[in-house]
């Protein structure tokens, strides 16, 4: 290889490691802030406050106006942009899923700081940042659903493009996955645990509430400890691994 060929190399590698950003079960809000006559407003604040556990993130519009609070859990959020010479406005209601970008953009009137415009409901769900198709069930959702054994691999049949046999043992004869998702093979799907690997080596099964390859008992993952799970197809490059779905699932943890 001639020193040309090796620098290239080089550059193709570093390039691959900046511009592929890493799986994540954690959820964004993001947005652009204008005023009323549709100029953006740099520099404004933004608080992104979770009702549930009083986690606040804080961050700035840039240049451009638009703003950014990644890896945030999922829950309930409420949104407060200020900036001087305009009125603070304060969007609640925010739903955060699992790996979920949610956008609230917001329009600043011209006022005090000390004047508040409040937004309440809930913003919009359509996600218009993604192309990501799949199915999320919240915990509130789980509470309430039958479940056959309370076995949480039950809950992926439940979204759109997911096939098994009747035992839901195995998608198809002699594959030995626990479901098909569009077509693709049972041995195609990638199972994430608060965002940590959890596919058994050998089936490529989820290696949680599974006998394991020589039938020892493996972990059991309660259903009520289960706090979302996210069935993706047509998944973002970020995750890779697997041509089938990837099975994101985040345990509950505590409030305030």
């Amino acid at each position: 290889m001639n020193c040309k060929c090796f620098v290239l190399l080089v550059l193709m590698l570093l390039l691959a490691a900046t511009c592929v950003p890493a799986q994540t079960f954690r959820g964004t809000v993001l947005g652009t802030v204008t005023d009323t006559s549709g100029a953006v407003v740099s520099g404004a604040t933004i608080k992104v406050h979770n009702i549930d556990t009083g986690l606040e993130r804080t961050t700035q519009t840039t240049a451009d106006g638009t703003y950014s609070a990644p890896k945030l859990p999922f829950g309930k959020y409420t949104v407060t942009v200020s900036q001087s010479g305009f009125q603070t406005s304060v969007t609640s209601g925010v739903v955060v899923d699992v790996a979920s970008e949610r956008r609230v953009d917001v329009v600043l009137k011209p006022g005090e700081v000390a004047e508040r415009v409040e937004v309440t409901g809930e913003v919009p769900q359509v996600d218009t940042t993604s192309a990501e198709l799949g199915g999320i069930l919240t915990s509130q959702t789980i509470e309430n659903i039958p479940v056959n054994g309370r076995d949480y691999t039950k809950l992926i049949y439940l979204n759109p493009g997911v096939a098994g046999s009747p035992d839901q043992i195995s998608d198809s004869p002699g594959s030995f996955g626990e479901f098909s998702m569009n077509g693709s093979r049972g041995r195609s799907n990638n199972y994430l645990l608060d965002g940590t690997d959890m596919n058994d080596g050998y089936r490529n099964d989820p290696a949680i509430n599974e006998a394991g390859v020589f039938g020892d008992p493996a972990t059991i993952l309660p259903i009520d400890a289960v706090g979302e799970l996210h069935v993706l197809s047509n998944y973002e490059a970020e995750y890779g691994r697997n041509s089938g779905a990837i099975v994101n699932i985040v345990t509950k943890s505590g409030t305030n």
